[in-house]
Order: structure tokens, then C-alpha cells, then sequence
């Protein structure tokens, strides 16, 4: 029976894991979704613009019937003097503002999709990125409260995201006494390394004697 304990926690946590990893996919596919219905919003008022600028210019935009004989139109254009030159100019007008529109919505598009709200696992590897020290799970959620109010991020949420990235090889996890750091995998690698180079540093000024003079 006492072996069985160790057993559970371990399937707990790849459980509770398996769930954070679930969670923040779905995070990322909800936000895709808001970006293309944006983009189908911004098709669909282009598409009611060029719709509104076709009624505008009226009939006499369309194309000819084939059944037309070539006399009627020679006739037409003698007939309509000056006037005929004025519908290939509304074509180009409405093709021109076609294209300006287009040009407009594109960059609207690319902003909106540029601003998808990043998951909970981007926010907290960044956060340990950018502190380049160990910090503890409470110190993580007080950091990303602070710095996305708008966000409610619960601790619970993410020691399991810290986890989930120590589990993956995104994230390393040290022990002092009885409470748990997390730190970025370079961070520690560079701790160290610079740990490393202050002692040859010092060993080499110690090595050094001052020169006398007789």
C-alpha cells in the first residue's frame, strides 16, 4: 500500500498536465477563430461597399447583350455624342475605390490579427525570461496580475503551467528549504556561468604579486 501513494501523484500530475496543455491549445484555437471572423467582417462591409457602388452607377455599367447588332452601337455611340466616354470612367472609379478599400481593410486585418491575446503559457515563460532570476509560483501570478489586470490569473493555474513547462523541458524547477523556484533554462546556465567566470577572475588576481623595488 505505501508504494502505491508515489504512483498516484505521479499519474495526478501528468493528469493535471495533460489538462494545462489542453487548456492553453484551446486558448490559442479560440483566439485563430476571433481573428478570422474579424477578417470575415471587414470582406463582408468591402463586399456591401462594392455592392452599394454598383447600384450606384446603375445598368448602364453591364455588359451588352450578344443579341446587339454592331449597327445599334455604332449608332449609340453617334447618338450619345459626348456620353460614352463617361462609362468606362465610372468602371475605373468604382475599380479604384475597389482597390483603396481593399488597401485600407488589409492593414486594419493585420493589426487585429497581430493583437491575439497570447495564452497563459507564453505570459509565463516570458515572465521568467525576462526576471532572469528564480522566482516562486506566488511571485510569477503577483508579477502577470500586475502586469495584465484585465486578465484573472488564478496561482493555482500557474504552479500548473510552471509545471507543465518544467515537464517539457521549457522550464527548470530548484528546491530551497521548503519552498519551489522556477527559473527559464538559460537563466541558470547563465548564473552559473557567470558564477564561474568571477572565481577565475579572482584566482587570477590573487595569482598576481605587486613588483618591489630595491
Amino acid at each position: 500500500m505505501p508504494d502505491s501513494t508515489p504512483l498516484q501523484s505521479q499519474y495526478a500530475a501528468q493528469i493535471q498536465s495533460d489538462l494545462d496543455s489542453n487548456v492553453a491549445e484551446r486558448e490559442q484555437i479560440a483566439g485563430q477563430i476571433s481573428s478570422l471572423q474579424e477578417q470575415l467582417s471587414v470582406l463582408e462591409n468591402n463586399h456591401a461597399l462594392l455592392a452599394s457602388m454598383q447600384q450606384a452607377i446603375g445598368p448602364a455599367s453591364a455588359a451588352p447583350a450578344k443579341g446587339s447588332t454592331k449597327g445599334s452601337t455604332k449608332a449609340a455611340k453617334k447618338t450619345a455624342g459626348g456620353a460614352a466616354p463617361r462609362i468606362p470612367q465610372a468602371r475605373t472609379a468604382a475599380k479604384s475605390a475597389g482597390r483603396a478599400t481593399k488597401k485600407q481593410a488589409k492593414p486594419a486585418v493585420k493589426a487585429k490579427a497581430s493583437g491575439n491575446t497570447p495564452t497563459l503559457r507564453d505570459l509565463v515563460a516570458n515572465h521568467l525570461a525576462q526576471s532572469g532570476e528564480p522566482r516562486s509560483a506566488a511571485e510569477i501570478t503577483a508579477g502577470l496580475t500586475d502586469a495584465h489586470p484585465q486578465r484573472n490569473i488564478a496561482g493555482t493555474v500557474v504552479r500548473n503551467t510552471l509545471e507543465n513547462l518544467v515537464a517539457k523541458g521549457q522550464a527548470q524547477r530548484t528546491r530551497q528549504n521548503r519552498s519551489v523556484f522556477y527559473t527559464a533554462p538559460d537563466a541558470t546556465g547563465a548564473t552559473t556561468a557567470k558564477e564561474s567566470a568571477d572565481g577565475d577572475v579572482k584566482k587570477g588576481a590573487d595569482a598576481v604579486t605587486p613588483a618591489t623595488t630595491g
